[in-house]
């Protein structure tokens, strides 16, 4: 039992770090400037669950896209933890993520789904982070990271949905912090993965 405890608790922290509702919320209020309260929990909806999808779709397929293109655990993990650490290290630099953002919000009419909930939401170090925690994993622990997730899509959908109080509350200063220890977070989670793939290419 303490065994799933700390693994949900890793998931939870793996997630957070990754998608952080709060950190988000800023981008969120960008993309949707001009809308009205209903129209912006409307696209708020959309995004989270479509993120949602997109995620379970390959927490449950993950074992058979490895096996359609001959992905090896090993190599997954060095390759994500490299991803990982990537976008850790560009939240720690104050940047704005290349693979987590898209350089063109301009349209209105589809942002829900592009960039919102591909590739803020559910972009490749979601994903990454998601198919991490489900190799070798039993139907347990593909329940509790599909729990989680849809916890954190619930905690995001929160967030953006009063995301004008949040940044009001809480003011850039505090939100451009917070975004820095995830940052610092992501880098670790993508070290580890390294770590871990390396020492199953070489001593397993």
């Amino acid at each position: 039992m303490d065994n799933l405890v700390t693994y949900a608790l890793s998931v939870f922290m793996g997630f957070f770090a990754i998608m952080n509702p709060i950190a988000n919320t800023p981008i969120f209020l960008g993309l949707v400037e001009g809308m009205g309260n209903e129209q912006k929990k409307q696209i708020a909806k959309t995004a989270t669950l479509t993120a949602f999808a997109i995620v379970v779709v390959f927490v449950m397929a993950g074992k058979y896209i490895f096996e359609l293109f001959g992905i090896t655990i090993p190599a997954f993990k060095i390759t994500g933890g490299i991803l990982i650490f990537f976008v850790g290290f560009e939240m720690l630099m104050s940047k704005k993520s290349k693979i987590q953002s898209n350089d063109d919000p301009d349209d209105k009419s589809s942002l829900a789904i592009s960039p919102l909930a591909i590739p803020i939401l559910a972009g490749p170090g979601t994903i990454v982070t998601a198919m991490n925690f489900v190799t070798h994993a039993t139907y347990t622990h593909i329940g509790i990271v599909i729990a989680i997730f849809g916890f954190m899509i619930y905690l995001t959908y929160l967030a953006f949905s009063l995301s004008d109080l949040i940044v009001k509350k809480l003011g850039e200063n505090l939100i451009s912090v917070i975004g820095k220890l995830m940052g610092l977070i992501l880098a670790i989670i993508g070290t580890g993965m390294v770590t871990q793939g390396i020492k199953l290419t070489f001593f397993s």
